[in-house]
């Protein structure tokens, strides 16, 4: 897509360095990434405290948030006896009663907190020894002759203890009241602000003016005030989204492809005359919606969602007869060479000898010889192969294409948008473009990360596929219920079952940390849920037990009594093309009855006769990874069998991943769960290309209101006015939050 020239500047466009000073500016920008006051003031507040009512110290409670005019008696350091550094003690009174504030580790509060000051402090009430306390309480320290400084039901000190105060992310340099000042600086120099969201709009829907909104967002007087602002600025966060994804949308549509359209006795038709079994329903409706898209001489950008082993890989064979009838030629884009190396072997098995011979399908993968390669390409550029698979290596300069008329992305989840733009500007005319996701999409989730794409849903299994038993295996409460689990796998292979064993780790590194599968990504939720160390007693982290790993399990099944005899292998991403595809035939095979594995084998590996999925470590992994992995088995004439091992402790957030998987099979139904349990930016992969996502207040779980009104209003904007040159506010507020590399990111799911 082509980026927005924008020549208009916005006073949020101001380098920090010239609003606030080179100094402050750093700090931020080493802290946050911050480089702009667009930056700073979109660093909302997390929350906002309560400083509670004015109290006099006299009829203090325990537990309640409390306010209090009062007095510095004196201050005293003391080392504490078990860690190291030191609390600051000062006492307080009000003239009634006397209270002790308590500060760890932070001795140099004592040039501020000198006997005979007065000010506000702010906290909730404690007990120490009978004593009542406030600890790292919130103050404000009066001036000689500050007016607050009266008695306690002061009108100036009451406004003052209600008013809400702004909590933000912080960090180890910058703390929470640091960001506060900074923004308050940049807040009493922003002057007006252009709106990004029409006046129409805005009046239609009663939201403030952006430079309103902003003050009222760090700067409350009230509480109705920042709800107000935020949600004034959660429409703009996703109307500027919306407008982004749809203009988007229509530059791709103002562009022609070449129509694709099949023979009614061509190779389509006897491609579904030898279909051994019926379509489904949903892949019935499905392949039609893809049929009208590639009749069109408008490029069709389809998004295919559907349940593990619902069929799309069958629609997208579809559409690529439907293009190879008219002469052009098809690209299927996976994630890894074993997916890449499976999908050949299984278009070629499903086209039967005759079809394969005329359409001559290829693999092209970064790991293959030189001759190799240079066969595939020749074949590819001569248009003799007209459906061809491969890796990113398709994406490589090297490779041309002799009438590319379809772009097929399996995974979209591992590709950013820029590999899916790489391979589609392979076409002489825009390609059509089929992307397809075994991950289950909320419907908010796909109006704000796919907005710019058509999405349709295969939900309806294929007749045979078996149910999966899943359970959580909980070391924590039951350790010795590892032994079941090898003993378990060892009947399904008595049974002439096999068995995938997946780790997170490739191997153990030394110190104890593990090394995890180059291209995996880490643990969706994110945090310390993935390794739940206990606090040892002076309140530092245990160190993490290391991750179970393909070489530590491989050697340990190799020696356990319950698997003796058994041909034991390993799959994992630092073996040769050569040795994977070895390893993975030899599986389909059933020479080897036990794979250990890293997540190579998440997506697309299809093993009839493998019975058992054992994920180790489960609670490193996200739902929707879970649920994907348990999709290779059950996929015979036998139930499955999947067992979901955890460390984890009983009430973590990564425990409930884990029980939300076992719980049931509904791809759907867990995509929303993981939409609740993960945190936001996680969602929309705001971290994964090094761009900023647009999105700071929009929750994509809860706002589904918001999000579908906005795009309907940026859609009669868009409609009217594709260029955006009746709006140069929404212009520049596109460039600004979202330019390429955050597309990229938004992208990435």
């Amino acid at each position: 897509m082509a980026t927005t020239s924008v020549t208009e500047t916005s006073p949020l466009d101001v380098t920090l360095s010239n609003a606030l000073g080179g100094r402050t500016a750093q700090a931020l920008q080493r802290a946050f990434g911050f480089h702009t006051v667009g930056d700073l003031l979109t660093h909302y507040p997390r929350r906002y405290a309560r400083r509670g009512e004015l109290t006099a110290l006299d009829q203090l409670a325990i537990g309640e948030s409390v306010t209090i005019v009062a007095e510095v008696l004196d201050v005293r350091e003391r080392t504490m006896r078990a860690r190291r550094g030191s609390i600051l003690e000062v006492r307080i009174s009000d003239g009634a009663g006397i209270l002790t504030l308590t500060f760890f580790n932070q001795a140099w509060r004592a040039k501020d907190l000198v006997p005979g000051v007065r000010g506000i402090f702010a906290g909730k009430v404690g007990d120490y020894r009978g004593n009542r306390q406030l600890a790292h309480p919130d103050y404000e320290l009066f001036e000689s002759g500050d007016e607050r400084g009266a008695e306690a039901g002061d009108a100036t000190a009451q406004k003052w203890a209600k008013q809400p105060i702004p909590i933000y992310p912080a960090s180890a340099s910058v703390a929470s009241w640091q960001v506060q000042k900074s923004v308050e600086v940049a807040l009493d120099t922003l002057p007006p602000l252009p709106d990004s969201v029409p006046p129409g709009v805005r009046a239609e829907l009663q939201l403030l003016p952006l430079r309103e909104a902003f003050e009222k967002v760090h700067r409350p007087e009230k509480d109705r005030d920042w709800k107000a602002a935020r949600e004034t600025l959660k429409f703009d966060e996703a109307f500027v989204l919306q407008a982004a994804l749809l203009q988007q949308r229509a530059e791709l549509r103002r562009v022609s492809a070449v129509s694709r359209s099949p023979k009614a006795d061509g190779l389509l038709a006897r491609f579904d005359a030898a279909l051994p079994f019926d379509l489904t329903g949903d892949q019935r409706v499905v392949g039609d919606e893809i049929s009208r898209d590639l009749a069109s001489d408008v490029p069709m950008n389809r998004l295919v969602q559907g349940e593990v082993g619902s069929g799309k890989t069958l629609v997208a064979l579809r559409a690529m007869l439907a293009v190879a009838e008219s002469g052009g030629q098809s690209a299927l884009l996976a994630p890894t060479e074993v997916l890449a190396s499976q999908h050949l072997r299984s278009i070629v098995a499903t086209l039967g000898p005759d079809l394969s011979a005329r359409l001559r399908p290829v693999l092209l993968t970064g790991q293959m010889s030189t001759a190799e390669r240079r066969k595939a390409t020749l074949a590819i550029v001569s248009g003799q192969a007209h459906l061809v698979v491969g890796t990113h290596a398709l994406i490589s300069e090297a490779v041309e294409f002799y009438d590319l008329g379809l772009v097929v992305v399996d995974e979209q989840h591992r590709f950013g948008v820029e590999q899916r733009e790489a391979l589609r500007r392979k076409g002489a005319t825009p390609p059509h473009v089929l992307v397809l996701t075994a991950t289950p999409i909320p419907r908010t989730v796909a109006m704000t990360v796919f907005g710019d794409l058509d999405v349709s849903t295969i939900a309806e299994l294929p007749r045979g596929r078996q149910p999966i038993e899943s359970f959580v295996v909980a070391l924590p409460d039951h350790p010795a219920w590892i032994s079941r689990v090898w003993e378990r796998a060892s009947e399904e292979i008595a049974r002439g079952r096999q068995v995938f064993v997946v780790c997170p780790a490739i191997d153990a590194a030394p110190g104890g940390e593990s090394t995890l599968e180059a291209g995996d990504p880490p643990d969706e939720a994110g945090g310390a849920d993935g390794v739940d160390g206990a606090a040892s007693t002076d309140g530092a982290p245990d160190a993490p037990r290391p991750l179970a790993s393909v070489t530590g399990v491989l050697a340990s099944l190799r020696q356990t009594p319950a698997l003796a005899g058994r041909r034991i292998e390993p799959l994992h991403g630092r073996m040769s093309s050569a040795e994977k595809d070895e390893t993975m035939q030899a599986f389909a095979r059933g020479e080897i009855e036990v794979l250990v594995a890293t997540t190579v084998i998440e997506v697309g590996v299809d093993v009839p006769n493998a019975s058992t999925m054992v994920v180790l470590d489960a609670d490193r992994f996200g739902v929707s990874q879970l649920h994907q992995l348990r999709g290779r088995v059950g996929r015979g004439g036998f139930p499955g069998l999947c067992l979901l091992v955890t460390t984890s402790e009983e009430g973590t957030v990564a425990r409930e991943r884990v029980a939300a998987v076992a719980s049931t099979t509904d791809g759907f139904e867990l995509a929303q769960i993981d939409l609740d349990l993960r945190r936001e930016g996680d969602v929309l992969g705001s971290t994964q290309s090094g761009g900023r996502s647009g999105l700071r207040l929009l929750r994509v779980a809860h706002d589904g209101d918001v999000i579908q009104l906005a795009r309907e209003h940026a859609h009669d904007v868009i409609e009217a006015d594709p260029t955006l040159a009746e709006h140069p506010a929404l212009r520049a507020a596109l460039a600004r939050r979202l330019d390429e590399g955050s597309r990229a990111s938004l992208s990435k799911n």
